[in-house]
């Protein structure tokens, strides 16, 4: 069997979480067994659509590294890729519909559906449509369309095939939901521009899609699109829906929230493999049960994996999937941000294109600083490392580098209060000689030996001498070893700035 999935969003706003989580899972899946898929966009709803979001979508695609292999900009056997160009399709599958029975034009004006629902809702029926027109003849049918009387074509849901009970990858065995379907539900609006039922059911039979994976929201609508393929005599694609994602405070996402828009995570610093990461594994991560619910029938990974994309397509499998709804924590994504930037960090090549990223940020931090350059930000990144979260955390993580230390601040006058002056300035009345006698000392390992050498001859305890160095060259708490300070820095700077420390201090 031929492998081709789809992802069909919307353009109606960013492409969120949610959204790049279930065009991961096509791509995994569609990239696991040798197959392809497709970008399509549903763009039946001119009222919502929201432009420049076609282009959103494809830049959160890119950056993610989720290549489609057919859709907008890529043509292929199964397009036009965007609904409003397939119009004439969904009108015949409407057509032919309505010959064999299995749908009736209805001519009800809004006004009278809006007064029905409420009449019906009133009397306690579950009905949304009291079928008006479902008994009209051929003959009126056929007056009204000439006189131009506007209609919409409905599913007869009294004259559908046999029920087939219907199973989901991910949730398995459902139950017939046939219940909570709207009466008769509508297939082409009056506008003649389908409903996403009949629209995709359309779609994914004439582009040849061999499995559909989609969001948890389309569950209920499954025994619809059923019915569809059933009445159109047509073999259906198999279904997984993916349970929803929720926010940390467990309400759900949402589009209109750009706080979870996939291209504000790239503008944020956000290392495309680490929130690809983080999306895989929020519902897969748990091995999947035999039916005695005992052994775990199917490998999956641990929950704070660090993955890269073709691991990831290597590992995954459907049927691992959980059918809860998962919370996506920010501190996972933390974890793996930063253990993804470490990977990237293990050769000069990968840590001088993470300085160029950065570059024009830190630029903007510092404006007049001198120590600005690709090559100095990738000696400060190698510093940091095991430090940094986010890339862009840099400039705050580590001013001192960039800029002369600042020692008004309360965390600079703090650590000055846990040193006596007398041992502050014996510490750097010792240090400065035995740096300008070493302007050979230039790799961490001599920096490292000098300073214990000195440390020793102060007779203070190695803390506290660091702690002197520490706030003298940095004026912050934490950071690189002193060594690795100096090191970037470097011997003259380093000098000058013990320097100007110890003459404060003896004016304090």
């Amino acid at each position: 069997m031929t492998v081709l999935l789809r992802f069909a969003p919307s353009p109606t706003g960013a492409l969120h979480l949610g959204g790049l989580r279930t065009a991961l899972y096509n791509h995994l899946f569609a990239k696991k067994h040798g197959g392809q898929w497709i970008l399509r966009i549903e763009d039946t709803d001119a009222s919502r659509y929201v432009p420049g979001a076609v282009d959103g979508i494809r830049s959160a695609l890119s950056w993610a590294g989720l290549s489609y292999d057919f859709g907008p900009g890529l043509d292929g056997p199964h397009g036009p890729y965007h609904q409003s160009e397939r119009l004439d399709l969904y009108r015949s599958y409407a057509h032919r519909l309505l010959e064999s029975g299995h749908a009736y034009r209805c001519f009800c004006s809004p006004d009278k559906l809006t007064a029905t629902r409420e009449r019906l809702a009133r009397t306690g029926s579950n009905s949304t449509y009291d079928k008006a027109c479902l008994h009209l003849t051929e003959e009126e049918v056929a007056r009204r369309v000439r006189a131009g009387e506007k209609s919409i074509v409905r599913l007869h849901d009294g004259r559908l095939p046999e029920y087939i009970p219907a199973h989901d990858i991910v949730f398995g065995d459902l139950r017939d939901a046939h219940a909570s379907l709207p009466t008769d539900p509508v297939l082409l609006k009056s506008d003649l521009f389908p409903t996403y039922h009949l629209a995709s059911v359309v779609d994914d039979h004439e582009m040849g899609i061999s499995h559909v994976i989609r969001g948890e929201e389309w569950l209920p609508s499954l025994p619809l699109h059923l019915d569809l393929y059933s009445c159109l005599s047509l073999k259906p694609p198999q279904f997984a829906h993916l349970p929803i994602l929720l926010n940390p405070d467990g309400s759900k996402m949402s589009k209109r929230k750009s706080s979870v828009a996939a291209l504000e995570f790239m503008k944020k610093g956000w290392e495309p493999e680490a929130l690809i990461n983080w999306l895989a594994l929020a519902g897969w991560g748990q091995a999947a049960r035999s039916p005695s619910d005992s052994i775990p029938t199917t490998r999956s990974p641990e929950s704070m994996a660090i993955l890269t994309l073709p691991e990831l397509i290597e590992q995954f499998d459907l049927a691992s999937l959980t059918h809860r709804r998962q919370v996506l924590e920010p501190a996972k994504l933390e974890y793996l941000n930063k253990h993804h930037l470490m990977r990237s960090w293990k050769n000069d090549q990968g840590t001088l294109y993470h300085a160029h990223r950065i570059h024009g940020l830190v630029r903007a931090s510092f404006p007049a600083s001198q120590y600005t350059t690709p090559e100095y930000i990738a000696k400060v990144i190698h510093a940091l490392q095991g430090r940094i979260t986010n890339i862009q955390d840099v400039p705050s993580l580590a001013p001192y580098f960039f800029v002369d230390p600042n020692h008004s601040t309360p965390e600079a006058q703090f650590m000055n209060k846990s040193i006596s002056s007398d041992d502050y300035r014996r510490a750097l009345e010792v240090t400065i000689p035995r740096l300008k006698a070493e302007p050979n000392a230039r790799s961490v390992s001599d920096l490292s030996s000098l300073l214990h050498a000195a440390c020793d001859l102060t007779g203070l305890k190695q803390k506290l001498f660091m702690t002197a160095l520490r706030h003298a060259l940095t004026a912050m708490k934490t950071g690189p070893t002193i060594p690795e300070t100096i090191d970037v820095l470097g011997l003259e700077r380093t000098v000058i700035r013990l320097k100007d420390a110890l003459a404060n201090s003896r004016t304090a």
